[in-house]
């Protein structure tokens, strides 16, 4: 087998033209060190693309290419299957519309249906505006349900990385008051199990798993909550006599303490910001989503779109470079497995 057949086949979704995706794809893509492993295929508009090379004064080549297998993987061009999908006109930099909603959503659908059909090894998206899918009809929270629905995936979590942290979510876009609704033993137990099954990605074969409470102090026995000792204590204890090393409900304002420290592999949160502002505050422009319970492997930038910075060229491509170095990983442990 040649070394060009080794690579693995990465496609990148543009996410919304309006947005910085382009830009930092573009930026990513500038660095050699992708294509010694892996071969990008961007998904989108290549005339949006060439509108960003304005923006970022790249030296690279737009290739448009036809089907996934014409790809090359030649450092110096971005390959792009142009969907012609975007107007330029309507879709400025940094103007929100249904326009640039249709046409991200488009992308995934793409990206995921190729994957699918195994002409990719995996798919890393730049960022959507979900207001702008909302405008265009797809009633979809993000990227997390787009996948999960075009998959056929019913156990999924949110997971996200920043080195040596990886955060599961019980529930993310949802507002507070159902997250706690949300909480349920059956559900935590689910989540529980993804980690333990992620682990293979890291190489892990007995994870530690720390499992977050909901309330302060882990409901203190009761006195703040009920929730741990009816719902999320039950799920560990199942999870126990399963063989999984899984510790909780843990205090949340000591446990990522405690996985930074190196105690835990992952860590189970039980709503969106009590994962996600620990993840953000340790590697806010570096750490990555990844979408775990599908049958194909999918990772992200872990920020949005960035409209008041869009088509400025200065936004960062550090966490699509993750992004993009994570997919390459679990993708080639994909293959040896």
């Amino acid at each position: 087998m040649t070394t060009r057949n080794k690579k693995v086949r990465i496609g990148i979704t543009m996410g919304d033209p309006a947005g910085i995706g382009p830009e930092i794809i573009l930026k990513a893509l500038a660095q050699e060190v992708i294509y010694r492993q892996a071969m990008p295929i961007v998904i989108g508009d290549g005339a949006v693309l060439e509108r960003a090379k304005g923006y970022v004064c790249s030296p690279v080549r737009i290739r448009r290419i036809g089907p996934v297998g014409e790809v090359t993987g030649r450092f110096g061009e971005v390959e792009v299957l142009d969907l012609k999908n975007v107007d330029l006109e309507k879709c400025p930099p940094g103007v929100l519309s249904a326009e640039a909603g249709r046409a991200a959503v488009e992308c995934i659908f793409r990206a995921i249906d190729f994957a699918r059909a195994n002409e990719l090894d995996a798919v890393v998206t730049a960022p959507l505006n979900k207001e702008a899918i909302h405008l265009a009809g797809y009633r979809f929270a993000g990227h997390t349900e787009i996948f999960a629905e075009r998959t056929g995936s019913r156990n999924y979590a949110l997971m996200l990385v920043a080195g040596r942290l990886r955060v599961l979510h019980v529930s993310t876009h949802v507002s507070l008051r159902e997250a706690c609704d949300r909480v349920r033993k059956d559900r935590v137990l689910q989540v529980i199990h993804l980690a333990h099954d992620a682990a293979a990605a890291w190489g892990l074969r007995r994870p530690r798993i720390g499992v977050a409470g909901l309330n302060p102090h882990a409901g203190e026995q009761g006195i703040f909550g009920h929730e741990e000792r009816e719902e999320i204590a039950p799920a560990v204890a199942a999870a126990r006599a399963e063989g999984i090393d899984a510790v909780g409900p843990v205090p949340p304002d000591t446990l990522f303490y405690r996985a930074l420290k190196g105690e835990f592999d992952f860590v189970v949160a039980m709503y969106h910001d009590q994962g996600h502002i620990p993840v953000k505050l340790r590697s806010f422009d570096r750490a990555v989503n990844v979408t775990v319970g599908l049958p194909i492997i999918r990772t992200s930038v872990d920020h949005g779109t960035a409209f008041d910075i869009a088509g400025k060229g200065t936004a960062s491509p550090r966490s699509l470079v993750e992004a993009l170095r994570l997919a390459i990983r679990m993708a080639r442990r994909r293959r040896q497995a």
